[in-house]
């Protein structure tokens, strides 16, 4: 009877239910507390249990262990009013008898990475009732002596020194020589649960590196490498490909030694660029870069491994030995990411397509972890202008939405008072760009697109409502923008392009305001909520919408319309010209239908003429990288797509550059993966293959092929319902093509001004070109 008992307590099911556990913390510490620490718990079991679900949290994260097995980490970046907690069955890994359950947990305080919030070192594990699991005062604890931080890095989290001498290699065993104390319960903690959603991330072996220069002669990490003692070494290895990984070093001997592992995209020259990311002549370390230390103790097999992932390329191992030779037995890695699986395929005449496909899809992979991110390795930011181009890309390549809905309702967590979002969630750092709740907005829009409906869309339009009215009270009598540094003005930062004539992303404006692209950005969002008001909110208040944006477009094109030029000016005054206004103006009809081919060849006249992309003095002002994801729309809605792969010499470039993923901006680029750059992934699925949706959700299917000079191209995407195929092969006098849609799902190929119905299943079609 005692014995059910027992294990009636233990088998467990889910909660959420704070009050029935206790968030526990080490003593002596306070809400400024910065360290490592380590909790443990020893139970005792009359037999192995056949479920026992447990749900586990900590401040800022923590890692797992039963009987010495690690079993997850966690929680999920959010903020402390969405903080998450994961769940696991322990069951498998229990036994009869004794059985410790351990955490290693730490709280970086100010050195934590940005996206990283944080109110205290804490600790909780529960159950959906009172166990002798649950975290309280019978829980254990200790401060981690061993593990140094260092705040260099605090962009992206600290890099870490672990002393191998201090280190309890048995902390979380059975046989623990460590001196513990009670942890104390912490009355009303300030974290508001929810579950984390999300898949746990991807681990996976890939190699770390080989050797591409050295001051040994070695085949290391093939093989083991003994160093001598009192000797100064510097290993640099090359992956070839930029990854994100957990790196770990095992190592024999080497007492009082000293391993800096340096992490970097690429190499610099004397000038500190960083030219081919391929070539290293001339080309070190920067030593101020990301870096963990490791200090060996002199006992056999002990292995460095990082509390939080690295980005790297190239991994510099420079090493001083002490009195005792070093022996470094192996290092490997394991990649981590969220762990999207490619279900998209891209198949074409041209290799050089192919070669964007992957580094596209590599730099999407590697921006995609428990949030998305602007780029891995200086911010690993969440930033809605990146996440709206990634999402894109997920859902076509993918047919995966849960770190997209992630981020919609982490937007929508930041909302402000004055209606406004900030530019990135989680954050722990305050920052507006005013112009990124509009694309909030939009991207909303391509979720009800692409996406079936779960009750999402409606979910997050009030919070939409309160964007639009914010931008509303900034608007001038005429319709366009006021923005300047007065008092109650739209003094945030106006980002909407790294283009080299903005200044700080910023395009330019008259005294009184009046910016042409911001204004046009404002009426994207409102056409795109007009839409959602109309299907999942108020009818009449998306008629104000159309009408408010009918409205500004009509004064845009009244007062920055330029006859000489043939463009949108960039204010009133007429003195500035973008590609980035021109493009909005042709992509939502400010400019009319009949001259906007005459305008797109305007302003990409040079670039169609082979002239350098990026002088200095180009005019009209050049799209980034970032904003060519809204010229490949413009030149869709301008029936240009034909145009679209003459247009990828940026992407060409880099690859001629050694870029394994794409680059922030051109040349010179600080970050070399930024994912935003990777919508030709995107463009190449929804231009060149001409795959879209015809009808919110993917229900119905719209299919218009621009293979521009390819010969052939076969693609494949995942939609809601299951895959779409799609063949095509020219032929001297028009184009072969097969279509394949899933059951349930109809459309309409669009070819040569023919438009044929598309049914469930293979379809054929040979379609001839009329040669008069």
């Amino acid at each position: 009877m005692k014995k059910r008992t027992i294990l009636a307590t233990l088998l467990l099911t889910a909660t959420t239910a704070l009050t029935q556990s206790h968030w526990i913390i080490p003593p002596n510490t306070t809400s400024t507390s910065v360290g490592i620490y380590e909790f443990r718990k020893e139970i005792t079991l009359p037999d192995a249990p056949r479920t026992l679900p447990i749900h586990v949290t900590a401040d800022n994260r923590f890692i797992l262990y039963i009987n010495g097995t690690r079993m997850g980490d966690g929680p999920a970046l959010a903020d402390p009013q969405h903080w998450r907690y994961a769940t696991y069955d322990i069951a498998s890994h229990l036994h009869k008898g004794k059985n410790i359950l351990a955490a290693t947990v730490w709280s970086f305080g100010e050195a934590s990475g940005w996206f990283q919030f944080s109110l205290r070192p804490a600790f909780a594990l529960w159950t959906d009732t009172p166990s002798p699991l649950t975290t309280d005062n019978t829980w254990q604890v200790r401060t981690e002596s061993a593990w140094t931080i260092d705040p260099k890095a605090a962009k992206v989290g600290p890099g870490f020194i672990l002393n191998a001498a201090a280190n309890d290699w048995a902390w979380n065993q059975p046989k623990d020589r460590a001196t513990w104390s009670p942890a104390e319960p912490l009355p009303n903690p300030g974290w508001t649960l929810q579950p984390d959603t999300l898949p746990a991330m991807e681990s996976t072996p890939t190699q770390p590196g080989k050797i591409v220069r050295t001051t040994t002669s070695t085949h290391f990490p093939e093989q083991s490498l003994t160093i001598p003692a009192h000797t100064k070494t510097t290993l640099l290895l090359d992956r070839a490909t930029l990854t994100t990984a957990f790196p770990s070093l095992t190592v024999s001997k080497g007492r009082a030694s000293r391993i800096t592992l340096t992490y970097a995209e690429a190499l610099y020259d004397a000038k500190h660029e960083k030219g081919n990311r391929s070539d290293i002549t001339n080309k070190t370390m920067d030593l101020t870069l990301t870096h963990d230390v490791f200090l060996p103790d002199g006992s056999p097999n002990r292995t460095f491994t990082p509390l939080w992932w690295r980005t790297w390329r190239y991994l510099q191992l420079d090493i001083e030995t002490g009195d005792q030779p070093l022996r470094l037995d192996s290092l490997t890695a394991a990649f981590t990411a969220y762990p999207f699986t490619e279900k998209a395929t891209f198949q074409s005449s041209d290799p050089e397509l192919a070669k964007i496909w992957d580094v596209g899809y590599r730099t999407l992979r590697l921006d995609a972890h428990e949030t998305y991110m602007d780029c891995p390795y200086w911010e690993e930011l969440q930033y809605i202008g990146d996440t709206r181009i990634e999402s894109l890309i997920s859902y076509v390549v993918t047919g995966d939405d849960r770190l997209a809905q992630q981020a919609l309702r982490a937007f929508a967590a930041t909302s402000l008072p004055s209606g406004l979002t900030q530019s990135r969630g989680p954050a722990r750092q305050y920052q507006l760009i005013p112009p990124f709740s509009l694309l909030w907005i939009g991207m909303i829009h391509d979720f009800w697109q692409y996406r079936p409906d779960n009750g999402l869309v409606a979910e997050l339009l009030p919070k939409t409502r309160a964007v639009l009215d914010f931008f509303s009270s900034q608007q001038r009598p005429d319709g366009l923008f006021v923005y300047n540094d007065k008092p109650g003005y739209f003094d945030h930062w106006n980002f909407v392009d790294w283009a080299p004539a903005y200044k700080k992303g910023v395009p330019p404006q008259d005294p009184d305001g009046g910016s042409t692209v911001l204004s046009l950005q404002f009426i994207a969002a409102l056409r795109d909520a007009a839409d959602l008001e109309q299907n999942f909110g108020d009818p009449a208040r998306a008629t104000a919408y159309r009408a408010q944006a009918n409205t500004i477009a009509a004064t845009v094109y009244r007062k920055t319309w330029d006859a000489t030029a043939g463009m949108l000016a960039e204010t009133p005054a007429h003195q500035v010209y973008s590609q980035q206004a021109n493009i909005m103006g042709v992509l939502l009809d400010v400019i009319p239908p009949a001259g906007q081919q005459k305008v797109m060849k305007t302003i990409l006249a040079d670039e169609l003429s082979g002239k350098p992309l990026y002088p200095p003095d180009s005019y009209p002002i050049r799209a980034s990288y970032y904003f060519r994801f809204y010229l490949a729309r413009a030149l869709d809605h301008a029936h240009m797509d034909d145009l679209y792969l003459n247009l990828l010499g940026p992407w060409h470039e880099m690859l001629d550059m050694g870029l394994s993923t794409w680059a922030e901006n051109p040349e010179p680029a600080r970050s070399d993966a930024h994912a935003w750059s990777s919508h030709p992934n995107y463009d190449l699925i929804t231009l060149v293959a001409g795959i879209r949706p015809a009808s919110p959700g993917f229900h119905t299917v719209d299919i218009a092929p621009h293979l521009g000079n390819l010969k052939d191209l076969t693609v494949s995407i995942p939609i809601p319902t299951g895959t779409i195929k799609v063949s095509y092969k020219k032929h001297t006098n028009g184009m072969d093509t097969t279509i394949e849609l899933p059951e349930g799902t109809t459309g309409t190929f669009h070819y040569e001004g023919m438009d044929t119905p598309l049914h469930a299943g293979a379809q054929h079609m040979d379609t001839f070109i009329n040669p008069f």
